[in-house]
């Protein structure tokens, strides 16, 4: 078995094209719910860090401050960081007197005048380390977030409201920074993920492709068992599909063998009777010979039920169309020599899902029908068609052949039509036979779920058309 990967059919059918989809969804999902997982984290966390980094720049700014000599606010808090002496920037520190303390206040250089309006305690209450953060605008529009607390700076019990604050674009331009890196990462990987995804599965189901195509030799007839190396998870799959191919073929060859002896055990006693049958006078005679007669063609006919029935679902039933025509229409030419016969199949290479020796018997008496009657051709042909009318299910879904023969002889009525498919009748006395070709084609094509319709053909003879169950292709070729 040849080692590449299987081509895909995408469709509702196609194993592979549900487990691509389903693989492609679930990963897309999951690299979704995965970057909104992780970029929430990464913003509790971001969070978290600019709340703590308030904090610190708060209580750097406490053990910077004390009371003066002159009952005042004193100290130049130094934080490491220029954008607290920056204008409009939105990182300012606050230090409020409270109560009776009638100190000024005190600020930091990028606050200038103005002011940032402070909640309610009911509002924002402090936590149990007596702090609070809460967020707010300041005069120049700036989101920024506020760190605050109340401290007794000195014995007298004389204290003041420390504030901080720090601009929160900070923070959301460096979690949107975050987010594209992330989003670009997950979806570079995620792309290669799929890549590979795909790449393993196709891979992986490789060896149900090599089963497949196996299966198709079968089913055109190229091999009779599923043959190739498979996985020990397929291995039991083929084996019984084998083992049901040999059970299959015995049951075929067991219901030939007993269609046989039964046939051998019936013609001799009916040899005896149309034998006997000349011995007696006329009328006795007749009447026992075509009782005879009618027992023999009623014994063949359900003797050939009985085989089509037994073979007509098994895998092992192909012909290959084009070269059984070949043959009939080569006969029919010595036959009739006088007579030309065309010949027609397209495409190359269709088969029937029938029994070679049905084909034969079938085809065969409508090119006798023809040859009898045309004035000078017969036309054969046989394409890819329709399914019969009335076709449903799996019969509907299936390939079919549509097989005609066409004469340019005199052609039949309807009510002629109607009356030759009967068993035994015969239209023309002074053609020879026995009447018993169409209803013959047309028990075989009945059996093979098939349809046979006959009509004027466009020569003005008649045109007999042929539905017939085509080998399936529903697996693709390799």
């Amino acid at each position: 078995m040849r080692n590449r990967l299987p081509r895909l059919k995408l469709g509702p059918s196609s194993l592979t094209a549900r487990v691509l989809l389903l693989a492609t969804l679930w990963s897309a999902l999951a690299l979704v719910v995965i970057s909104i997982v992780i970029s929430q984290l990464y913003r509790q966390s971001a969070e978290r860090a600019f709340t703590d980094l308030l904090r610190a720049q708060l209580y750097n700014v406490i053990n910077s401050i004390t009371i003066g000599d002159d009952n005042q606010l004193s100290g130049s808090p130094q934080l490491g960081d220029l954008r607290f002496s920056q204008p409009e920037t939105g990182w300012y520190w606050i230090i409020e007197p409270l109560g009776t303390f009638a100190a000024r206040p005190l600020s930091s250089s990028s606050l200038g005048t103005s002011n940032i309006s402070v909640p309610s305690i009911l509002a924002v209450p402090f936590n149990n380390r007596y702090e609070r953060f809460y967020n707010a605008t300041d005069a120049y529009g700036n989101n920024v977030l506020v760190a605050e607390t109340e401290v007794v700076l000195d014995g007298e019990g004389r204290a003041a409201r420390f504030r901080v604050s720090g601009n929160l674009s900070v923070v959301e331009e460096d979690i949107q920074t975050f987010s594209r890196s992330l989003y670009i990462a997950l979806a570079v990987f995620g792309l290669g993920s799929l890549i590979v995804n795909g790449l393993a599965i196709l891979y992986g189901l490789q060896p149900l492709d090599g089963a497949r195509r196996a299966l198709d030799r079968v089913r055109r007839g190229e091999v009779e068992r599923v043959e190739g190396q498979f996985p020990r998870e397929i291995m039991p799959l083929a084996n019984d599909i084998n083992a049901l191919i040999e059970s299959n073929r015995r049951i075929i060859e067991r219901a030939r063998m007993q269609v046989g002896n039964l046939a051998h055990s019936l013609k001799t006693p009916i040899a005896v009777l149309l034998n006997e049958s000349r011995a007696v006078e006329k009328v006795q005679s007749d009447l026992v010979r075509s009782q005879a007669e009618g027992m023999q063609s009623q014994v063949q006919s359900y003797l050939n039920r009985a085989r089509i029935a037994a073979q007509r679902d098994s895998l092992l039933a192909r012909t290959e169309v084009e070269p059984v025509l070949e043959r009939l229409v080569r006969v029919m030419r010595r036959l009739n020599p006088d007579k030309e016969f065309h010949l027609y199949v397209a495409p190359q290479g269709i088969g029937l899902a029938m029994e070679q020796q049905d084909v034969e018997e079938t085809i065969g008496n409508l090119l006798e029908n023809a040859a009898k009657f045309c004035k000078t051709a017969v036309w054969v042909t046989a394409v890819p068609g329709p399914a019969p009318a009335g076709a449903e299910g799996d019969s509907a879904r299936r390939p079919w052949i549509e097989m005609a023969v066409e004469d340019d002889g005199p052609g039949l009525e309807p009510d002629e039509i109607r009356e030759a498919l009967k068993r035994g009748r015969r239209l023309d006395e002074s053609k020879p036979g026995a009447g018993l070709g169409l209803s013959i084609v047309r028990e075989i094509v009945t059996e093979y779920q098939g349809a046979l319709e006959l009509s004027r053909g466009e020569r003005g003879g008649l045109r007999a058309r042929l539905t017939l169950p085509a080998v399936t292709k529903d697996v693709a070729h390799s």
